[in-house]
């Protein structure tokens, strides 16, 4: 079975070799062709085309990362049109500022510090026992507490910040130093927003104030603001220079609106993706599987003996794709895959598919219907791999079957014999 699955992926290559040149957008469009979100033309495949390359980061030797569900946020707002759909530059979130009356809610260029921290008095972790003897002991406690949050807020100010974003609590007494400063503040944030954040405008979330760094500092975000839509408020992070990070905001009439849209989206960026990461392409419409069953055929063909069944076997399971497009349009089923199989017989005309919606036989390069070569790649390995797994199984189970002689499972019962019994076996019949 390995070399089986070698030979087929030989095959995917060499079918890819012809349609390296197909455009991207083709390919997303006719993944989302059949979805809801069909009807409103480029807009979603663009958006998934502009979200996923923009989080790509290139790891070396030709690799790049593309990771979709730690740096692309879809945040829905119900209200608008679908067309005001955007991806940002940067990240939004469903936050206000601490102190809305005494905080900005908008900076140009803000210089942002990311941390990991609470920025209040540590309370302690089991029970703590604090002994008062007299009535100042209370307040030289009190005092501690005030220089301890003062202190954390100046090792923070020495760098001149315009937001403070934690995770963690922020105290009154923090507040009031901050703002007095003219710092904005965010609190509570969480840890997966604050990544992207840190994605976006280039800051490092930092565990500790006094280890701040003026390389931890964030300076790739073009603006902060604070925005009212609806009757909540989001905190943009926006106009990034070079993000890794984005947000796609999505606008719709309803709630069911956007979570068909959500789902047609991430479809859309998932096949985005497995192209930035492999350039590879096959054709569509059970042409890319017509070609490895003919091939495999052919290999069957130059080996004798019981080898050359597998390859046979998975020649006429792969028809199975086909086979099944034609009955879902309708078309005389015999008739078309005996055209398609001599279309493919000779290796040549490798982009021969169906048609899915008029059943006609047609060049899928120009339909512009694609398949990613690595997920094709992988599903072909995953069903061999499967079937390999199945027949080990039944091996097994019916290897233990053949061990056992029919009624080998029901003990006997035991014979005892009595005097008597011997005693009449001995004699002799008259």
């Amino acid at each position: 079975m390995g070399n089986l699955i070698q030979f087929f992926c030989q095959a995917l290559i060499l079918i890819y070799s012809h349609f390296a040149g197909a455009t991207m957008l083709g390919l997303v469009k006719s993944c989302i062709g059949t979805k809801f979100t069909s009807q409103f033309g480029n807009l979603i495949a663009d958006l998934a085309i502009d979200a996923t390359t923009m989080v790509g980061v290139e790891v070396g030797q030709g690799l790049r990362e593309v990771d979709i569900k730690k740096y692309i946020k879809v945040e829905k707002v119900p209200g608008g049109q679908l067309e005001d759909s955007k991806v940002l530059k940067g990240v939004m979130i469903n936050k206000d500022v601490v102190a809305p009356g005494k905080m900005r809610r908008k900076i140009l260029n803000p210089r942002i510090i990311l941390l990991d921290c609470p920025l209040e008095y540590k309370k302690g972790e089991n029970q703590t026992n604090a002994e008062l003897l007299r009535e100042e002991d209370w307040s030289v406690l009190l005092k501690m507490e005030e220089e301890y949050i003062e202190n954390l807020c100046m090792q923070i100010l020495k760098f001149k910040p315009d937001l403070v974003i934690t995770e963690k609590g922020l105290s009154d007494l923090a507040c009031h130093y901050l703002s007095k400063a003219g710092v904005s503040a965010i609190r509570r944030l969480r840890k997966t927003d604050n990544n992207r954040i840190a994605r976006a405008c280039g800051a490092v979330i930092v565990n500790r104030p006094d280890e701040l760094q003026e390389s931890d500092v964030g300076t790739g975000a073009g603006l902060f603001e604070v925005r009212k839509i609806g009757d909540e408020f989001f905190t943009f992070i926006v106009d990034c220079k070079d993000p890794k990070a984005c947000t796609v905001l999505l606008r719709g009439a309803s709630k069911d609106l956007l979570n068909e849209v959500e789902r047609n989206l991430q479809d859309a960026m998932s096949v985005a993706r497995n192209i930035i990461k492999n350039p590879k392409l096959v054709p569509g419409g059970g042409g890319t599987e017509l070609t490895v069953s003919a091939m495999l055929k052919q290999k069957s063909s130059s080996i004798e003996g019981v080898e050359k069944w597998p390859y046979e076997a998975a020649a006429i399971a792969f028809e199975a794709i086909p086979r099944t497009l034609a009955q879902n349009c309708g078309v005389n089923v015999i008739r078309t895959m005996t055209a398609l199989q001599g279309k493919h017989a000779n290796g040549e005309n490798a982009w021969i598919g169906i048609d899915g919606n008029t059943g006609e036989i047609t060049d899928m390069k120009e339909c512009k219907i694609w398949d990613s070569y690595t997920v094709k790649a992988q599903a072909f390995k995953t069903a061999i791999e499967a079937a390999c797994m199945l027949l080990r199984i039944d091996d097994i189970v019916s290897g233990i079957k053949k061990k056992q002689a029919p009624g080998a499972g029901t003990p006997s019962k035991p014979q005892i014999e009595t005097e008597g019994d011997a005693d009449n076996e001995n004699m002799i019949p008259e």
